[in-house]
């Protein structure tokens, strides 16, 4: 027993003197297959992808969206993307960094979609939730929202809706509550 562990300690000494450092870490399961997500990813043209604290971490990114169509065309709009160690067995946390008059996002950045919570199964990936999150801002939720005084607008009074969005992508208030530009 004590000479395998001789012999591995050695093989570690040979490898670390071959290029000067110790072997690299191995990844976690969730970080090969977030690696293999990312490298399929097949973005619609108005979205695009970046590593703020760079490719070496590929468990936390960001992705921009910015809408062709719909309430929201012109504006764009950033999420955080944390992934877990035990991804896929466990849906990505993903916030919003732009402050935006939605009723499937509240004003901290939560967003509800159903993949993210309780319909994520690990078939799913970052290409579903992305287009996931695309599809909230060309057809948002009144049904089931996080921001209930949006939702109602957006069921009672789609032209006031409308008006709502423009008024806080150009940076505005909408009612109380204060959005900065973000077209």
């Amino acid at each position: 027993m004590i000479k395998l562990f001789k012999v591995k300690e050695k093989q570690r000494e040979l490898a670390e003197s071959a290029n000067g450092k110790p072997p690299g870490k191995k990844q976690s399961a969730g970080e090969l297959r977030l690696h293999k997500d990312i490298s399929e990813l097949n973005l619609p043209k108005t979205c695009t992808i970046s590593f703020p604290n760079g490719k070496d971490d590929l468990m936390n990114f960001e992705v921009t969206i910015r809408p062709d169509e719909g309430y929201y065309l012109g504006g764009t709009f950033v999420f955080s993307f944390q992934i877990s160690p035990i991804y896929p067995h466990e849906a990505p946390k993903v916030k919003c960094k732009t402050k935006v008059y939605h009723p499937n996002i509240d004003l901290e950045g939560n967003v509800c979609l159903n993949i993210l919570r309780e319909d994520w199964k690990p078939v799913l990936n970052i290409n579903t939730i992305i287009y996931g999150l695309y599809h909230l801002f060309t057809e948002p939720n009144h049904e089931d929202p996080l921001n209930h005084d949006a939702a109602a607008v957006l069921r009672d009074n789609p032209k006031m809706f409308e008006s709502n969005v423009r008024r806080a992508m150009a940076g505005g208030y909408v009612g109380q509550t204060f959005f900065p530009r973000c077209v």
